[in-house]
């Protein structure tokens, strides 16, 4: 997995920009939520949701209208663009005293997060082999995760030193030095028909694969909400455990997709890109049907842990291959338009899944967790069932 990153400059100084990008995030997220409460109180839960909110809204929305938008401008400029774009909100962010500021800022931040993602993602591909494509989707997800873990550590020993409002100075310069990585490697000229990938979107309407890879994005929706939003409720109010209890039950969610990004290569020469994510849902029902029982049986901390460990592997199972399948759908010159259009797809479900989290949140974990698995139980089945073995796919 890592030889990639000795094979190909050009994909490891994009790497180095995306992990310093997703610190600086880490740490802004952290900090986002104490200026929630420096403005709001005993409101800063409303302002928090509202804000993530408008995050998903950013996606989902502005996600394939800018890309089509900016497909005449050459990648590097797009991509140091957003990076400057998202350093000047951040950085903005310490100076507001109003919490509709913090809403405006944000809107512009996911905007431009909105951009640069799919189009970094689209990039990948074109600065490594076919082998060395897993490896950076293996690299990709395991940045991801890393950040999941460290960030809030990492902002714990910073806020022991600086104000919390220093993190928002911090995730600026993280953006910057983004924008510079970005803007001294050497990319790809960018090819195809502006026209015809400014409609790449309609592929997820006619390619069973991306259909499938949709519904594959619904069962991820389910998990994460569930394990994001009712964590601190079943480690706090059901097994009456610490703030402590809480990072380290997350933290075996991330383990859990660690696990597989480690083994993502092995796994795909192996088994296929298909059979890996179609995998995932039944790891994923199998996960939390088990974590039911186990509740059911012996409600605690082991059970809590090794559930979400199982969810966590199952997730990765899905997301971490899935790039290959968008890059073998896409037409010709229309890759970015295909990640931009799956990454508002995939970010639509959540506007569905937190609040159905939230509310099984009051329910009995036992309920909630088999709920989950019957959910994903029948997205994993209808996937399979679009995506047939050597129907419409080569991967």
């Amino acid at each position: 997995m890592w030889r990639v990153l000795a094979d190909s400059p050009s994909y490891r100084r994009m790497f180095t920009a995306q992990v310093v990008a997703l610190s600086g995030t880490g740490l802004a997220t952290v900090a986002l939520g104490l200026l929630a409460y420096d403005l709001a109180g005993d409101r800063a839960g409303a302002v928090l949701a509202t804000a993530l909110t408008i995050k998903m809204l950013a996606y989902v929305g502005a996600g394939p209208l800018l890309t089509a938008l900016l497909y005449r401008v050459p990648r590097r400029g797009v991509l140091v663009g957003a990076d400057a774009v998202r350093a000047l909100a951040v950085g903005a962010l310490p100076w507001v005293d109003q919490v509709w500021h913090v809403y405006v800022l944000i809107a512009v931040l996911q905007c431009a997060s909105a951009v640069f993602t799919p189009a970094f993602q689209a990039i990948i591909p074109e600065l490594v082999d076919d082998s060395g494509y897993t490896s950076a989707l293996a690299l990709s997800r395991l940045a991801y995760d890393v950040e999941a873990l460290a960030s809030p550590l990492l902002a714990a020993v910073l806020l022991t030193l600086l104000p919390f409002h220093a993190l928002f100075a911090l995730t600026a310069v993280a953006f910057g030095v983004s924008g510079a990585l970005v803007l001294t490697t050497g990319l790809p000229p960018r090819t195809g028909d502006p026209r015809r990938a400014a409609a790449t979107w309609w592929v997820f309407v006619t390619d069973r694969r991306l259909r499938a890879v949709i519904l594959l994005d619904l069962a991820v929706a389910v998990v994460t909400a569930l394990v994001l939003v009712d964590t601190v409720v079943l480690v706090r109010a059901h097994l009456g455990g610490t703030d402590t209890g809480v990072a380290l039950a997350l933290a075996c969610f991330g383990v859990g997709s660690m696990v597989i990004a480690f083994a993502l290569g092995r796994l795909v020469d192996r088994f296929g890109t298909r059979a890996l994510m179609l995998a995932g849902p039944v790891v994923l029902t199998g996960g939390a049907a088990l974590t039911a029982v186990g509740w059911a049986l012996a409600p605690g901390p082991i059970v809590l842990g090794a559930g979400w460990a199982v969810l966590g592997a199952g997730c990765s199972l899905i997301a971490a291959p899935s790039g290959r399948v968008l890059r073998d759908a896409a037409p010709e010159g229309g890759l970015a338009g295909v990640m931009a259009a799956r990454f508002a797809l995939s970010h639509a479900w959540f506007l569905v899944t937190y609040p159905l989290a939230g509310l099984a949140g009051g329910l009995d974990p036992v309920v909630a967790f088999a709920g989950s698995a019957l959910a994903v139980g029948a997205c994993g089945t209808a996937a399979a069932l679009l995506w047939r073995p050597g129907r419409l796919s080569r991967v």
